[in-house]
């Protein structure tokens, strides 16, 4: 049975889909870069920034930098807070900490960002640890994973009781890489047809609803 649950905060525990976009346009406007279509601004929801801007852009490491110093310029004191919460995750999370589950977040983003960003939506209260990348450079989701445990103080021995719950087969390959379970959310569409379960999610769920019942079940 799972008992230490891992939550992906963009795209899991809230919708950050309009800070994120109006943000990267800020950045591909002052590094004077055409802006990508949003089919492809949504896309950089999920994993870390600089990979994104790797791959859809063909950035440089120097200039993805300057890139995500750009983002971050508008994302920091206005985007991270256009954004709200996915409907029924807060209440979701109260119920299974007073139910006696260890609830964690474990987010790519910058923990700086993290922490304000869960106590605007109350998820605060529920999470044991608030787990994200340090300053400087976004970490993979392996990382964090494996950081989060580490401030549980879990090992090897509590994998089969730990459950990553994400949107984008960033979160299901990472927690395979840390040997644990990752149950898929489709809550916003961010992920393309199919990518949760073909990246080997246990469970692919559309609604808190449908995911807090594969949680007290398994």
């Amino acid at each position: 049975m799972y008992h230490y649950i891992f939550f992906d905060l963009d795209g899991t525990l809230t919708d950050s889909k309009e800070g994120i976009l109006n943000s990267l346009r800020y950045a591909f406007d002052k590094l004077g870069e055409p802006v990508p279509p949003e089919s492809t601004l949504i896309k950089f929801i999920g994993p870390p920034l600089q990979d994104s801007f790797a791959e859809f852009c063909g950035f440089s490491a120097e200039r993805a930098a300057e890139a995500i110093a750009a983002f971050r310029e508008r994302y920091e004191p206005v985007g991270k807070f256009e954004n709200m919460a996915a409907p029924g995750m807060a209440d979701l999370c109260a119920r299974l900490k007073a139910r006696g589950y260890v609830l964690a977040l474990a987010s790519s983003k910058p923990e700086s960002l993290c922490v304000p960003i869960c106590e605007k939506f109350g998820f605060t209260p529920s999470l044991a640890v608030v787990t994200g990348s340090p300053p400087v450079g976004d970490w993979s989701k392996a990382d964090v994973i494996r950081e989060t445990m580490r401030r549980l103080e879990l090992t090897e021995a509590h994998k089969p009781e730990i459950l990553m719950v994400g949107d984008r087969k960033f979160d299901v390959l990472g927690a395979k890489a840390c040997g644990i379970a990752c149950a898929g959310v489709e809550f916003f569409g961010y992920a393309a047809p199919g990518e949760l379960a073909e990246s080997g999610a246990v469970a692919v769920v559309r609604t808190p609803e449908e995911l807090e019942q594969f949680i007290l079940t398994h």
